[in-house]
């Protein structure tokens, strides 16, 4: 009965918080008509699905069309199958990215609440919802769905439940690349709770290896159709960016591209606004991972370094605003600091709201952000 009367509370403090938060954002975008003018080039049937929208709404009616094997597949069909019933794409889209983010804000709680208190948890969650980009969550885009994936492959790993932990896992690499670190993190907590391996204990394991399974089927499917099974990664360079498809940067070369960026972007432009988002927010998740590292935070943050490690690769900041929304560890350790520093606690929704305002507005009405 205790249970049912918090996990009750707990859900109507969700479900406030994200009306909150969704109410906020179409204000935004309200406002945001008034202030800039409407950029067409890429819009799709709304502006809550534009860009990579576009293509997630193209793939879930009609199957990958040329150089759209950049995105990964779970996503656009499960928009498919749901249309189905629904008879309308875009709706679909958006109640599967709404209805996941409910979920991965209630896994976020029940993970936090794992290994720290209520304040923590209920903190990390406002955290979340205030960074510059969560209104992706809220878009047709792959982040809602693919962060309940994790979190809930992370939730059913630190509760034993590895069966469901590794069929999570294969749902996730199959709807984002970085979704194949969570084998080596889910490895890394196998061994924290069992020690050392014995022989009674590799039935528990096995299922890890499902994490796989995702990419593994999306890479057969891409060697079968198009003769490339890395076709995902050697086809980025053409959506843009300055992407490189066939080479690896590495990050301290990346930082320094952004400097000399800060440097020579006109200033005053949705341009170099993306820049400093970009900049900044590289800069603030090699940080937080370096200090989940030193929390001993290990199979978190095994995921939180290669998810964050891997699109910088490319030789780019680009989308890793974006990126870093399924980073969940961050999002933890702010939580952590802002009980202990009350700078913290007041600055962070100051710059991450107005942040979020901006950013809001431009992408609502056209333009660029992650």
């Amino acid at each position: 009965m205790r249970f049912s009367k918090e996990n009750k509370s707990l859900i109507k403090f969700i479900t406030a918080l994200f009306l909150l938060w969704r109410a906020g954002l179409f204000l935004i975008a309200f406002i945001g008509t008034k202030l800039l003018p409407l950029r067409e080039g890429f819009l799709g049937e709304s502006i809550w699905a534009n860009f990579d929208g576009v293509h997630y709404l193209v793939i879930a009616r009609r199957g990958y069309q040329i150089f759209q094997q950049a995105f990964f597949p779970f996503y656009p069909y499960l928009i498919r199958y749901l249309a189905r019933f629904l008879k309308n794409y875009l709706l679909s889209g958006l109640l599967i990215s709404h209805l996941a983010f409910l979920i991965s804000l209630y896994l976020l709680y029940r993970l936090v609440r794992l290994d720290f208190n209520d304040r923590i948890a209920k903190k990390s969650l406002i955290y979340l919802l205030l960074f510059p980009t969560s209104f992706y969550f809220g878009s047709v885009y792959a982040e809602s769905l693919f962060l309940a994936l994790v979190l809930g492959s992370f939730y059913a790993a630190r509760k034993k439940h590895w069966g469901i932990a590794g069929l999570l896992g294969a749902f996730a690499s199959a709807t984002r690349f970085v979704g194949i670190f969570l084998f080596p993190a889910l490895l890394i907590e196998w061994w924290k709770q069992h020690g050392r391996m014995k022989k009674k204990d590799l039935n528990s394991i096995l299922p890890l290896f499902l994490i796989t399974f995702g990419l593994l089927v999306y890479m057969w499917y891409l060697k079968k159709t198009v003769g490339d099974p890395l076709y995902f990664i050697h086809v980025q360079p053409l959506f843009g960016a300055q992407r490189t498809g066939g080479k690896i940067i590495l990050l301290y070369q990346v930082f320094w591209r952004y400097l000399k960026m800060l440097v020579t972007v006109e200033k005053l432009t949705p341009t170099y606004f993306v820049v400093v988002l970009e900049a900044l927010t590289g800069v603030t998740f090699l940080v937080l991972t370096l200090f989940a590292y030193l929390r001993r935070w290990f199979s978190y943050v095994t995921f939180m370094a290669f998810a964050y490690i891997a699109p910088t690769l490319t030789g780019t900041l680009s989308s890793v605003p974006r990126y870093a929304l399924v980073l969940f560890p961050g999002f933890i350790l702010l939580a952590i600091w802002a009980e202990k520093y009350r700078w913290l606690k007041i600055l962070y929704p100051i710059i991450a709201g107005i942040l979020l305002i901006i950013s809001t507005i431009l992408f609502t009405r056209g333009y660029w952000v992650a």
